[in-house]
């Protein structure tokens, strides 16, 4: 059998990044990895205490370490934070070394999975989470369109069935 590529998934908040590529890794027998919680687990701390003590800028620093470490494996699922692609290296990480896949979803669908969210420190103590989510995405979608081999919009399917859907386009992809 071929050696099992990288697959990446990148987009915005409340994509499902995490629960689709759960699901994807279950399918195709691979090792599924979120880059948050890795960054949790290795440091000890939640990513929202992170941002507290840290700031955004030593965030983005640490997931930059994390990023190009995992990438650097093999046949792996990363579900990455949001915000990882605004770093020019994490992007190159990801469109070097697997099949970056962007899950797209809507301002609209991104507010009404992240409402009751409370692990998501760009939306913590903000009076207009929507204008947030909208600004977000002025900035970060153009990035995940630069990196993505692959766009699917997460907005209508389950999480079940768009793993299986990317499992039936991986395969067409490494053929």
């Amino acid at each position: 059998m071929a050696e099992k590529r990288n697959i990446f998934l990148v987009g915005p908040m409340g994509a499902g990044k995490s629960t689709i590529g759960r699901q994807l890794a279950q399918i195709l027998g691979m090792e599924f990895i979120d880059s948050d919680a890795e960054i949790e687990r290795r440091s000890g701390a939640d990513i929202s205490w992170i941002f507290d003590v840290e700031g955004e800028e030593g965030f983005r620093k640490r997931e930059e370490r994390i990023i190009n470490e995992l990438t650097q494996g093999q046949g792996i699922v990363l579900s990455t934070g949001g915000g990882a692609v605004v770093s020019k290296d994490n992007r190159n990480y990801l469109s070097a070394r697997g099949i970056v896949i962007y899950l797209e979803t809507t301002v609209e669908k991104q507010y009404q999975r992240t409402q009751r969210d409370k692990k998501r420190p760009l939306l913590q103590g903000v009076d207009d989470v929507r204008q947030v989510l909208e600004d977000l995405a002025k900035v970060r979608n153009p990035l995940y369109e630069e990196i993505a081999d692959i766009v699917l919009s997460t907005d209508e399917q389950s999480a079940k069935v768009m793993a299986t859907q990317i499992a039936d386009l991986i395969d067409n992809f490494n053929n």
